[in-house]
């Protein structure tokens, strides 16, 4: 009972924050780096917001004052508070940028240049967003829609563009939001690791039925992807 109260505060932040739990519960090393980054984060802003509340409690309980009709007399500058204020701010924001500039390197698409044939070393994906749904193309011309089949560890490669407005690709438990731009080309790599179904979604408000741009997502073994891929 206790630990169920402890962690009703967590779980009432991160509703009221609008996070979609999905992401930390990652099927891709992809996603486990996100993942991280964003436990990190959240880690960093609850140190600040204990440390700010303790701060406030105590200066409340320490300053308050005991005579309303005198005024206090005016305080000497504390440099020490000074620094220490202006310093912690950005060491917590280095804390936080190294891990996520490293992230940042590791998950950078990588052209076709350095990652060789994508036939022979992964899977190639052409994306196409529209209002309201995903098509998917495959090297082979087989198309799909809002239904990606993937197989299991091996990587992908998603080319994307939009034929109307601007949309944004999303695979909760796989990968980052990457956004698919009317007369351009993004691109987004992903290995799954794990065998499931996932819902992917569009993250971007793009009209009325911006909410129905869903699609589903399965990942399988590679016999049976190879299967589905020819049918």
């Amino acid at each position: 009972m206790n630990k169920r109260i402890k962690m009703t505060p967590l779980f009432l932040l991160l509703i009221l924050s609008a996070c979609d739990l999905r992401v930390l519960d990652p099927a891709s090393e992809t996603g486990r780096t996100i993942g991280s980054l964003i436990e990190l984060s959240f880690l960093l802003m609850m140190i600040v917001l204990i440390t700010v509340f303790i701060l406030f409690a105590v200066f409340m309980q320490k300053y308050r004052a005991k005579d309303y009709t005198c005024i206090p007399p005016d305080r000497k500058e504390n440099k020490w508070f000074e620094v220490t204020w202006t310093v912690l701010p950005i060491l917590l924001l280095v804390v936080l940028a190294i891990p996520a500039v490293q992230a940042t390197y590791s998950l950078t698409y990588k052209s076709e240049a350095e990652k060789g044939d994508l036939e022979e070393e992964g899977t190639h994906i052409e994306v196409t967003a529209e209002q309201y749904s995903f098509t998917f193309t495959y090297p082979n011309g087989k198309e799909s829609t809002n239904d990606l089949v993937l197989p299991v560890d091996r990587e992908v490669t998603f080319t994307l563009t939009s034929e109307d407005v601007v949309h944004s690709f999303w695979i909760p438990e796989l990968a980052g939001k990457i956004d698919a731009i009317p007369g351009k080309e993004t691109h987004l790599q992903v290995t799954p690791d794990e065998v499931g179904q996932y819902q992917g979604k569009c993250a971007e408000f793009c009209g009325s039925y911006h909410a129905e741009m869903r699609f589903t997502t399965r990942v399988v073994e590679e016999e049976e992807f190879e299967r589905w891929r020819e049918e």
